[in-house]
């Protein structure tokens, strides 16, 4: 029986010649399929993390693109708002010197109404020191008792508002606060000093409002 095989195979390859020549043919061409199939899928295998690292590198850039944008934003801010602060902080000293300016304007303002007052009251003054000066012992009564409570009334006021009159006699001279009419020979004072005041000065804080009109010894 296996002798009749082998007969019939020998017969079939004398019969057929190119076909074991195909056959190893069609063997050959599957391999070569195969193995290029093989190496198509190592190429997909080996391209995939490359693509990965293409698409974590794009993230990374449009993440750093972001950030970028939002330091500059941030920096913008930043320095708009020191540009804001800067601008209240020159309107508020522009305002505080406005202030002071103003209340410095208002003081003055009542200083020279205050002077311009206390310039007219002075003659006053001056009237009643003549007056109740040229009044004796003896004539002095309910006249002079009223004349006078007048008089301290109105010295009280002034010193209220801070009038003070100069001292002169038996003072040396100073050209800022008397005014010399005349000059006189006296064995009480040395020379230079006031021998005599012939009307009162008075200040207004400090600030001279009436010179003292003196005679001075030579």
């Amino acid at each position: 029986m296996a002798e009749n095989t082998e007969e019939i195979l020998d017969e079939d390859k004398m019969n057929n010649p190119g076909k074991d020549d195909e056959v190893e043919a069609d063997n050959t061409a599957d391999t070569t399929e195969v193995n290029e199939a093989e190496t198509d899928a190592d190429a997909s295998v080996s391209d995939a993390p490359s693509e990965e690292a293409a698409d974590t590198d794009a993230k990374d850039e449009k993440c750093s693109c972001k950030k970028g944008r939002k330091d500059k934003k941030l920096d913008a801010l930043e320095s708009k708002n020191a540009e804001l602060e800067d601008r209240v902080k020159r309107q508020m000293a522009e305002f505080e010197n406005f202030r002071k300016r103003t209340e410095k304007e208002k003081s003055t303002m009542f200083d020279m109404g205050a002077r311009s007052v206390i310039e007219k009251l002075l003659p006053v003054v001056d009237n009643f020191e003549r007056g109740l000066a040229s009044i004796t012992e003896e004539q002095r009564g309910p006249v002079y008792d009223g004349m006078n409570m007048i008089y301290k009334q109105l010295m009280d006021e002034l010193d209220k508002m801070d009038v003070k009159p100069i001292e002169a006699l038996g003072q040396p001279f100073d050209p800022n606060l008397h005014n010399a009419v005349m000059q006189v020979e006296s064995e009480e004072f040395e020379s230079g000093v006031v021998a005599q005041e012939l009307q009162k000065g008075y200040t207004h804080h400090g600030s001279v409002v009436r010179h003292s009109m003196v005679s001075v010894v030579k």
